[in-house]
Formats: C-alpha cells, structure tokens, sequence
C-alpha cells in the first residue's frame, strides 16, 4: 500500500484495540482523549510531511527491498547520505512540532536489529535475519509506527538479570511452546507507545550466559493480548483538559510515555529476532544507542523554537536591542548549532556493516549525546532569564477573558504600542511549556536520560577513544621512542 497520510495514521489508531490506564481509569477512547491526543499530533505531522512535496527528500526514501517509496522512519540507511537525512528530519520535525514526535525509537530498532540479526545467522546459521526482513517488509509496505522498547524496570541495579529478587524487573521468556514464547516483564519511559501499531523488543544490557531467558528481541502488534499501557504523568499535563488554548503553550502538539506490561504475552517464532544469544544483546544495546544518539538532532529543533521564543519575549518587552539580551540569544544558537554540528558530523563519519545497513559513528554519536545532556539546559536558563519572571506568575486565560478581570490583566500586562496582551501571554506560555511543562519532558528530561544516562554515553566514549594512537602522536613530537619490548 503507499504511505498513510496523516489522517489514515490517525484511522489506524481507531482501529486498535488498546489497554491503557491513566488516572487510575482505562481510557475508552485513547485517540481522543485530551491528553494523548497531542501526541498523537505530533506523530501524525510525520505522516503528513512526507507527502508534502517540500520536504519529500528528507521525509521519504526508497526502499532497498521493494524499491518503493516509503517513510523514513520506516528506511533501513543503505548510505552515508541516508545518515545525514536523517538528522536534517530530526531538526525539522522538532521545529514543527515543538517536542518529541516520537517515531525515531522504532527507527533506530529496525536499523540496529537489521545489523545484529545478521551478525548472529553469521555465527550461529540461524534464521534471524530472514525473519527480520519480512517483518521489515510489512512494516513499510503498511507505513507502520513502531515502538522501540528497551529499557526495563531493571530493579536492583547492583545485580544481574537472573540474580534479581524479582525476576520480571527484566522481560523474559517464562514458557517455551511449539510455535513461540511466553514472555513477562515490562518496559518503562515507552515515548509515544500508544501512538504505535508494532512494539518491537529489545535487551537492556549486556548480559552472561546465566541471563540466556532474558536475552529477548522481538516484535507483536501493541494490542496483542496481555500487553497493558500506564500513562507517565508530565507537568501541566491537566492543562489539556481545561478548554482554552493559551495556558498549554504548544496549542497542537506534545508527546508522552507510558510504563508498558508484557502480562504472559505469547510471541510466534516468525517474529522473534533474539533469543538465548546472550553475547549479541550488549552489541545490540550499542548499536541501537548510537543511532538513538544521533536521532537527538530533534534537540536541535524544539531549540530553535526556544530560541525563536525567547527573542519574541524580548521584542514583547522592548529589550532586543540591549546588548546583554543579544548577547545570550548568540550563545543560544552557538550551542544549538553545535549540537547539530554533532548530529551530522556522527552520521558523515558513518560506515557500511556487513549486513549492508550503514550504521553512525558510535564515538562521535556519544560526543553528540552527551553535549545534548547539558546545552538544552543552558538553553532554556537563558530563555527563561529572558523571558523574565512573569513566565511563571501569569493569570490564566480564564483572567484574561473574564469580564471582572480582563482589564486589568490587558491593562498591566501591557507592554508598548502594537504588542497585543494575549500575544505577549502566548509566547510565556510556549517558554514555560517547553522549560518547565509537558514539552519539558520531551526537551530537558529526555536530553538528560533519553538514549541512556549521562554516564552510558562517557562509558562508551572512553572505550571508544583510541588513546593509543593519541599517545602515539605526542610521543612522535617530542622525541620519546617507543618500546619495543
């Protein structure tokens, strides 16, 4: 079939029948409800895009299987040029929407599973990567979103899979059957898992022979029986249900995450793509970071609406031209600019793997995320410095709109001649919503703790690092001859 638009991806949705909670009620109607719907949005525009003829040379590939057209989200990278596409949608994307827009997890899954699968028919003659394909197949010929689930509960961190006192707090397989698997856990920070037609599975650390059950991937459509969605609750996140518009900030678009339980959940053979092959699950976890790394470049995007943001809010309070306002809108592109310099500098500094799939430089990629756990924070400080205070103080639209106290918020909030009230009110809202709201969570928290913490990335950048040769170069300028012995 050929790529959804925006509004049969929404149809496609109706059609699930989904368990989810949030508030401690099951939602009857996910797609509608007031608080999943703007994440819904924000996957939609995904859609919507790729068929908009500006932008169909970032949104859009050619499929290595059938030679279609198909979403990049759906794209297994067959180069160098793929890799750098990727990054430029991520920017546009963020820019659009304003927060996460939830698609490049499962992205970065079918790419990472592509190599891995591969890598482990080559040493074990299995069918992995066979039953990967087809499954790949029908994710593009549907234009399907995916849910890349990784990250588990994890429970005592200090102890292994199998040496946990609960041995759910990492999914594994609790049954064997003649035509698949009975698995049991769950994935917590699932971004935009109800928006999904598939979850596809992961392992979340490297494990040892004794951890064989819970070296698992695999993928089922997400309302397969026995999978169960408990929202994350976000700041403001009530905001949604109130009517209005203003006091959201982002009017459309947002993102969210929910704890996803795997309740005795039956998965065929077809579509199992690990299981047992222990010493592939660290290179998978790898692999998958580094391209989830570099998809950070969405950063780069919610920045420039920041940014954009914060010199409105100063033009609204008649400071742009002060030397200090300019000055901290300088370095907030400074920085904004340098993380995408690190977003495409991992991707040209990519290399074709055995399997074909071109995969990014793990070292830069890690440089990248890790830049990203500290510049958005620098960012929103300084949009909030120039925001000013009033960010967090504002009445609500209520106040504005009401008749006893209209005046007085128009009156007082009031700025110079040709800036309407309810303008300068909107673009606060907007800095709160992506510094300290809903979007926070997609622009602050998921930079801090998305694609692995702080330190996952500084572990993989010091054994990346070849010290070495760096060594090497020193000792050749200054005279020092090497040891032979």
């Amino acid at each position: 079939m050929p790529m959804m638009t925006a509004q049969q991806y929404e149809e496609s949705l109706r059609a699930l029948n989904l368990e989810v909670y949030m508030f401690g009620e099951r939602v009857a109607n996910v797609v509608d409800d007031p608080i999943i719907r703007p994440s819904m949005n924000a996957v939609a525009k995904t859609y919507e895009l790729a068929h908009h003829p500006a932008y169909a040379d970032l949104m859009t590939a050619r499929s290595h299987l059938t030679g279609n057209r198909i979403n990049r989200f759906t794209h297994i990278h067959q180069s160098i040029d793929d890799l750098v596409k990727k990054s430029k949608m991520g920017r546009l994307l963020g820019r659009k929407t304003g927060c996460c827009f939830q698609r490049c997890v499962g992205m970065d899954a079918l790419n990472a599973l592509s190599i891995i699968t591969y890598n482990i028919d080559r040493k074990y003659e299995t069918s992995y990567n066979q039953r990967f394909t087809q499954y790949l197949r029908s994710v593009q010929e549907n234009d399907l979103m995916c849910d890349g689930a990784m990250t588990d509960p994890k429970g005592d961190r200090s102890l292994p899979p199998h040496q946990q006192p609960d041995p759910d707090h990492y999914l594994h397989v609790i049954e064997e059957k003649e035509d698949g698997i009975v698995v049991r856990g769950a994935k917590a920070h699932q971004t935009g898992a109800v928006n999904s037609h598939e979850v596809i599975v992961m392992p979340t650390i490297a494990m040892q022979e004794a951890d064989r059950e819970y070296a698992l991937s695999f993928a089922l459509p997400s309302d397969a029986r026995g999978i169960v969605y408990i929202m994350g609750r976000q700041s403001c996140d009530t905001r949604k249900m109130e009517g209005g518009t203003m006091d959201q900030g982002n009017l459309r678009y947002g993102g969210h995450e929910a704890l996803v339980v795997f309740d005795d959940v039956f998965v065929p053979w077809e579509r199992v793509f690990m299981y047992g092959e222990h010493e592939f699950a660290g290179p998978l976890v790898e692999m998958f970071a580094a391209y989830h790394r570099q998809s950070y470049a969405c950063k780069v995007g919610v920045g420039d609406v920041l940014i954009g943001a914060a010199q409105l809010a100063a033009e609204n309070n008649g400071v742009a031209g002060a030397s200090h306002i300019r000055d901290k809108l300088i370095e907030m592109n400074q920085l904004n600019e340098t993380l995408y310099c690190g977003c495409i500098a991992c991707a040209t500094e990519g290399q074709k793997k055995l399997s074909g799939t071109y995969a990014v430089n793990t070292l830069l990629a890690n440089v990248h995320k890790q830049n990203v756990t500290r510049f958005p924070y620098e960012i929103a400080r300084l949009a909030q410095d120039i925001a000013g205070g009033l960010m967090v103080t504002l009445p609500s639209e209520k106040d504005l709109n009401a008749g006893a106290t209209q005046k007085w918020v128009k009156k007082y909030f009031r700025t110079q001649p040709g800036v309407r009230t309810e303008d300068r009110m909107r673009i606060l809202r907007l800095i709160e919503n992506l510094t300290l709201g809903t979007a926070a969570v997609g622009y602050l928290t998921e930079s801090m703790h998305g694609a692995g913490s702080p330190q996952a990335q500084r572990i993989m950048i010091g054994r990346k690092v070849n010290m070495a040769e760096k060594k090497k170069a020193a000792m050749r300028l200054c005279g020092i001859e090497e040891d032979d012995s």
